[in-house]
């Protein structure tokens, strides 16, 4: 709680200190009638008239530290003509409302057509302001040789290939996806931080084939030696089985033998019986374990089956290209390979 009650007051208190540092940036004053020059051309004086008196009233507001409502009336003139004295004024505007996208985007229209429109010094502030507002955000620079690829950003279609697209945007995670007919999407995803640059050449499209592998939760082999294992000891209970048969036939003759002439039961008359029972016994319990173990194993090898799962174009090509930098200094070669 008292975390987020100094950030209450913080928030306010740098709005203040702010509002008279915003107001101290050096203001275009006034637009004069420009029929001849090229930001006037096929503008009425009717127009530019109208934006001047919204211009004037933006300036007003501006003075007061009412940059909303300085901004609104900037655009309201920018709608009427397209001054770079207008787009000036209006990126002083906004410098404290975070819209740092838009405001590097007005004072690049600012200094379209140099000093003329403004002065030197309302210039020179410009291009210091944009150096400034650069340094927190990101840029872009994003090309495809690919005919018929289409690019997006962020879902924003940038270009169908072959293109270029060069631009600006704030810092943080960004997707760029390239789809063309027979072909997956293909997703990379880039988050770079202030003052940094996206460059991406989409040079090639990958496939399912190239972009899908599979894995499991152990290796292969392992449930299928508990399968062996099972099928080997229902063998062994086979081989007892066979053992109490013999056993038991050959005490079944005797005693026929014995009851047919008579005669007393000898001890290995009994030793027969005993063993074949044992064997029988030992049978049905090896039966039953290989029995379960065979069982085992099945379930584990089909838990245990192959699952798909995809790789991103970046992680492939990371799987697949093996650079190797032979020497040093100034001479160097270097081979990629392909699996």
């Amino acid at each position: 709680m008292k975390r987020n009650g100094a950030v209450f007051w913080l928030v306010p208190t740098l709005v203040l200190l702010w509002a008279p540092l915003a107001a101290s940036q050096p203001l275009h004053q006034q637009l004069e009638a420009g029929a001849q020059s090229a930001w006037g051309k096929g503008v009425s004086p009717e127009r530019q008239a109208a934006a001047a008196a919204l211009f004037q009233q933006g300036n007003e507001f501006y003075e007061k530290a009412v940059f909303s409502k300085a901004a609104e009336l900037y655009r309201q003139a920018l709608g009427q003509w397209d001054h770079p004295a207008i787009r000036y004024n209006l990126a002083l505007a906004l410098m404290d409302t975070g819209l740092k996208l838009e405001l590097r985007e007005h004072l690049e229209a600012a200094m379209r057509y140099g000093e003329a429109p403004l002065d030197q010094k309302l210039l020179e502030h410009a291009r210091n302001l944009r150096t400034f507002i650069e340094k927190q955000l990101v840029q872009v620079d994003v090309s495809c040789e690919l005919p018929g690829t289409t690019v997006t950003m962020d879902g924003r279609l940038l270009f169908t290939a072959p293109g270029r697209y060069e631009g600006w945007v704030l810092p943080g995670s960004h997707v760029f996806v390239a789809t063309r007919e027979g072909s997956p999407p293909n997703e990379r995803i880039r988050t770079p931080g202030e003052g940094q640059k996206i460059t991406l050449n989409l040079s090639e499209l990958y496939g399912d084939q190239e972009l899908t592998r599979y894995r499991r939760l152990w290796s292969a082999w392992k449930p299928w030696v508990v399968v062996g294992a099972g099928a080997a000891l229902a063998a062994g209970g086979g081989w007892f089985h066979l053992q109490a048969r013999d056993d038991l036939r050959g005490f079944d003759a005797r005693a026929t033998k014995c009851g047919l002439e008579g005669c007393a039961p000898s001890r290995e008359f009994d030793e027969l019986r005993d063993r074949g029972g044992r064997f029988q016994k030992v049978a049905v319990g090896t039966y039953a374990a290989g029995g379960a173990l065979f069982v085992t194993g099945a379930v584990l090898a089909y838990i245990n089956r192959a699952e798909p799962y995809r790789l991103t174009p970046d992680e492939y090509e990371r799987e697949t290209r093996v650079a190797v930098q032979l020497g040093g200094g100034r001479r160097e070669l270097l081979l990629t390979f392909r699996f």
